[in-house]
């Protein structure tokens, strides 16, 4: 199965960084989210991408274009104008790079892509979110529900601790950063079938999270995945430095390779 992942948005609530950068390409660590995301699915066996490009999209074409050479020793004989790559450590990944328009919404760049599909299913997710999520069980959870398309639904923590306190004023019990108002919300990670286009216009300025999702719920054709473990987006520079807090103490339970 490929793996479809949102590239292109603008990264207007991150804008210290995606001024310069597009916001996959911002890095936990010393790798772009982009890549985070990709390990997680190649930890699981799915190693075609297919990657929606928009704003800035240049800097992700020229990051996998010289990925090889950054990922191996290079001997260099400059004699006879010759080099060779040792001890790469390259993935296995072949990825579609595609342009799908500056100014193009969700929907439009999902829509652009339908030849690179060939009628398969397909795993699609956002390139700014990582979780420690199981895709086997995803999947299996898909293919048993028969439903167009599956999208993993997770709870995301509180900013915040929370008091419970008695009527004398007593503090009773206190929770560092629950769950937040015990709403389930879309948290990317979706499976497709390829009857998901019947519910796309092909329109550029269509949003996916709207009309096709929408029509797909009142079809009873949109299902859910809960999951409950970890799962973080990087929507701010907030977000950005506690990732890089939790893989730099190596505490990072996105990182099941």
């Amino acid at each position: 199965m490929k793996v479809l992942i949102l590239a292109g948005g603008y990264g207007t609530r991150i804008s210290e960084e995606s001024a310069i950068k597009p916001k996959p390409m911002i890095e936990i660590g010393d790798k772009p989210i982009l890549w985070h995301i990709m390990k997680i699915f190649s930890h699981f066996g799915y190693n075609e991408f297919v990657i929606l490009l928009g704003y800035k999209g240049y800097t992700i074409k020229e990051y996998f274009s010289n990925y090889f050479l950054h990922q191996s020793d290079l001997k260099i004989d400059l004699e006879n104008n010759k080099y060779t790559y040792t001890n790469s450590k390259s993935e296995n990944w072949k990825i579609d790079l595609v342009d799908t328009g500056l100014e193009t919404m969700t929907g439009g760049r999902i829509s652009r892509v339908k030849e690179l599909i060939n009628n398969e299913p397909f795993f699609l997710t956002y390139g700014d979110g990582v979780a420690n999520i199981d895709l086997n069980a995803l999947l299996s959870q898909h293919k048993v529900s028969k439903k167009s398309v599956t999208m993993t639904a997770v709870m995301p923590e509180g900013r915040f601790g929370a008091l419970n306190i008695a009527s004398d004023n007593t503090i009773t019990n206190f929770t560092e950063k629950p769950k937040g108002d015990g709403s389930w919300i879309n948290g990317g990670f979706f499976v497709c079938e390829n009857d998901v286009f019947n519910y796309l216009s092909n329109e550029d300025d269509e949003i996916f999270e709207r009309s096709p999702l929408e029509k797909l719920a009142n079809d009873k054709k949109l299902g859910a995945y809960k999951h409950n473990g970890f799962w973080k987006c990087m929507d701010t520079l907030r977000d950005k430095n506690l990732l890089n807090e939790l893989w730099d103490n190596d505490d990072a339970d996105w990182k099941i390779w």
